[in-house]
C-alpha cells in the first residue's frame, strides 16, 4: 500500500508537547496562507511547516523532537514500498457500553484516516523482513484498549508462526479509560504473545517515543531483547502529574525522561531519530546471523598450547605491572579485536553501571556478545567507572547480556579487570553476593561457549562473577587472587604493609595459576604494556579467539555445559 494516501496533515492540539499548535493569526497583520507556518510548542519559534517535515520533525530552532504520525514513522524508518499492512478494519465492542464512545472513534477515524491507536504489519528494515507496529497518539492519545491488543497480539502470533523479529514504536497515555477492566486486560494478552514468541528464540526491540506511560508501559514497550528510546522522551507508569500530588513534592529536573531511564539502568540506549533505521538495521542483521547450531556434533577438543615463564620477575612486579595507569583496558580490546560494537546499557532493575560495558559486536564476522570490566583511560574515567569495581547493577547487567547471547546462540566472551567487586553500603544493600552468585550459578550451565581473559587485575569473586567459563586465559602480567594481597597481608598477617610478601605466597601470576592447571593459556607481553603497543598481544588474541570459536560453536549443548561443570569439579 502508498503510505502518502494513508497520512492526513491534521492539526494536532495546542498543549505542551504534543506535535505542533497552530499559530494565532492577529487580523491586523497579512494573512499567512494556512497550514504554512507551525509553533513549536518547546522554544515557542514559528517555523516553516515543510522545514519541519523534511527534517525528520524535529524543529530546526532548538532542536525539540515532535511527534511522528504512524504510518509516517513507518515511511521514515523502512524500505520504499516493502511495508504491508495487517488487520485493519478490527472494530471495539465497547464493553462497558460507554456513552458516546462509539460515536468518538467514528470521528477519530475519520479525521486521522487510523482505524485505531496503533498500525502493524510486515516490512523490511535494511533488507530484514520484520514485523511491525507503531502507535499513533492522535487517536485517544494511543490509549491500549481491546483492538489495540488485539493487533499487537495478532502481529506478535504472526511473527512467531514466520519466525520473523518484532519491532514496536510506543508512544501512550496508557489503558483506555472507557474501556474498563478489558482494557487492562490487554496488557496481560501482549505479554503473554511475547513471552510464547520469545521462547521461540526470536528478537523483540521496542522504541520508545514521548511519551510511553501506564498499561503501555507496564507491558509490552518495556519487554523488549533491546530497549531503546527518542532524546528526552517521557517514560513512566504513572505520570508525573500523579506522582507529584501523591507524595507531595517537586519532581527532579528530568524526571521520567530518557536519559532518566538510561541512567537508571532500564533501557538499552537513547538513539536519536536519524539514526533510528540505521541502528535497527544494525540489530536485526546482527541477530539474523545465527552463529551456532545446537545439536551438531564439535570438533575434538584441541589441548591449549604450552607456555612457560621463561622471565625472573617477582610475583609483586606482575601485581604492580596488571595495576599500571597506562595498561590497556577492556575497551581497548573491544575497539581492536571486534567490529559493529553495540554498547547496551542497564541490568533492567536499577542502574546502568558504568564499571561493565556490555553489548553485541561482530568477531570475523560472527556474532558475540561482549562484556568488559572497565577501569577507564584516565582519572576522570576512573571515577566514573568506579576504578573497574561493579557493583550488583554491572553483575546483573552483565547477566542479563549473558542470557540474552544464550537466547540467541551467540557465544559470550568476558574481559576481567578489577580489583573486586565494589564494597559499600548501597552494594551491600542492593545484594552484591546475591548478584555475583547468581552469575556464577547461571554462566556454569550456559548454554553457549564462553571464553574469560583476564586482562589485569582478577580480585575474588568480583572477577569470578564474569569466569566462570570453558577456557580462562591470562595476560602474561596479569593476576588472579582470591583478594588483593594488601587484603591477604591484613587478613593473615594483620598488616597490609606486607603485600610484597603476600604476592609470593599467594601463588597469583600467570604462570602459577597456568601451573596449577586454574588457566588454559597465557599470553605473552611486550615489555611496558601499553595501547601503543597492544597490538602485538590483540593480533595474537584474534588468532586465539577464532581457534576457541572454531572449537566451542558446535559443541552439542549438553557436551559443552557438562565440560564446563568438569572443568570446575576437578579443581
Amino acid at each position: 500500500m502508498k503510505l502518502d494516501n494513508m497520512f492526513k496533515k491534521t492539526r494536532l492540539p495546542r498543549r505542551k508537547g504534543v506535535g505542533f499548535a497552530d499559530t494565532s493569526a492577529d487580523t491586523a497583520k497579512p494573512e499567512i496562507p494556512e497550514g504554512l507556518l507551525r509553533k513549536c510548542n518547546m522554544c515557542k519559534a514559528a517555523i516553516m511547516t515543510e522545514d519541519v517535515e523534511a527534517g525528520g520533525y524535529i524543529c530546526p530552532k532548538c532542536g525539540g523532537y515532535f511527534r511522528v504520525h504512524a504510518y509516517r514513522r513507518i515511511e521514515m524508518i523502512t524500505d520504499e514500498n516493502t511495508f504491508e499492512e495487517w488487520d485493519r478494519g478490527l472494530a471495539t465492542k465497547n464493553p462497558l457500553k460507554f456513552k458516546g464512545y462509539e460515536e468518538k472513534l467514528n470521528a477519530l477515524q475519520e479525521k486521522t484516516g487510523l482505524d485505531e491507536a496503533v498500525v502493524t504489519g510486515k516490512a523490511k528494515i535494511g533488507g530484514v523482513e520484520t514485523v511491525l507496529g507503531v502507535c499513533d497518539g492522535r487517536f485517544l492519545m494511543a490509549s491500549m484498549g481491546e483492538v489495540v491488543g488485539e493487533k499487537i497480539a495478532k502481529a506478535v502470533e504472526r511473527a512467531t508462526e514466520q519466525r520473523l523479529p518484532v519491532i514496536f514504536f510506543t508512544c501512550s497515555g496508557g489503558a483506555r479509560m472507557q474501556e474498563g477492566i478489558v482494557s487492562l486486560m490487554q496488557m496481560a494478552k501482549t505479554s503473554a504473545a511475547l513471552k510464547r514468541h520469545s521462547d521461540a528464540g526470536l528478537l523483540y526491540i521496542t522504541v520508545l517515543t514521548d511519551p510511553t506511560t501506564g498499561g503501555v508501559t507496564a507491558s509490552f514497550a518495556m519487554l523488549g531483547d533491546v530497549i531503546l528510546a527518542e532524546p528526552k522522551a517521557l517514560i513512566g507508569f504513572a505520570g508525573p502529574r500523579v506522582i507529584g500530588q501523591t507524595i507531595g513534592q517537586k519532581l527532579p529536573a528530568g524526571f521520567q525522561r530518557s536519559e532518566f531511564l538510561l541512567e537508571h539502568g532500564f533501557i538499552d540506549g537513547i538513539v536519536e531519530r536519524f539514526q533510528v533505521k540505521e541502528t535497527l538495521s544494525l540489530l536485526l542483521k546482527l541477530h539474523a546471523d545465527h552463529p551456532m547450531e545446537s545439536g551438531t556434533a564439535g570438533k575434538p577438543m584441541v589441548v591449549s598450547r604450552e607456555w612457560r615463564d621463561t622471565k625472573t620477575v617477582s610475583a609483586w612486579e606482575r601485581v604492580l605491572a596488571s595495576r599500571k595507569k597506562d595498561r590497556p583496558v577492556g575497551k581497548d580490546y573491544i575497539d581492536l579485536l571486534f567490529t559493529d560494537f553495540t554498547e547496551l546499557h542497564g541490568d533492567r532493575y536499577f542502574a546502568d553501571d558504568k564499571a561493565v560495558i556490555g553489548g553485541i559486536a561482530r568477531f570475523h564476522g560472527m556474532p558475540v556478545t561482549v562484556l568488559a570490566q572497565e577501569k577507564g583511560r584516565d582519572t576522570k574515567e576512573n571515577i566514573q567507572r568506579n576504578f573497574g569495581m561493579p557493583s550488583p547493577d554491572g553483575y546483573r547487567k552483565s547477566l542479563r547480556l549473558m542470557k540474552q547471547a544464550e537466547k540467541f546462540h551467540r557465544p559470550v566472551i568476558c574481559f576481567v579487570d578489577t580489583p573486586g567487586a565494589f564494597c559499600g553500603i548501597e552494594a551491600e544493600e542492593r545484594g552484591q553476593a546475591e548478584a555475583i552468585a547468581r552469575n556464577i550459578y547461571e554462566m556454569s550451565a550456559l548454554k553457549v561457549p564462553v571464553l574469560s581473559i583476564v586482562i589485569g587485575e582478577g580480585g575474588s569473586g568480583g572477577a569470578l562473577a564474569m569466569a566462570t567459563a570453558d577456557e580462562v586465559w591470562m595476560l602474561e602480567n596479569s593476576v588472579y587472587s582470591i583478594l588483593s594481597p594488601e587484603g591477604f597481608a591484613s587478613i593473615l598477617w594483620k598488616d597490609s604493609a606486607k603485600a610484597q610478601e603476600a604476592a609470593e605466597v599467594m601463588k597469583l601470576t600467570a604462570a602459577d595459576l597456568y601451573e596449577q592447571g586454574i588457566v588454559e593459556q597465557v599470553l605473552p607481553e611486550p615489555p611496558d604494556y601499553t595501547v601503543q603497543n597492544m597490538k602485538e598481544v590483540t593480533d595474537l588474541l584474534e588468532k586465539r579467539i577464532e581457534g576457541f570459536l572454531e572449537q566451542y560453536v558446535n559443541i552439542d549443548t549438553e557436551a559443552l555445559t557438562q565440560r564446563r561443570y568438569e572443568r570446575f569439579r576437578k579443581m
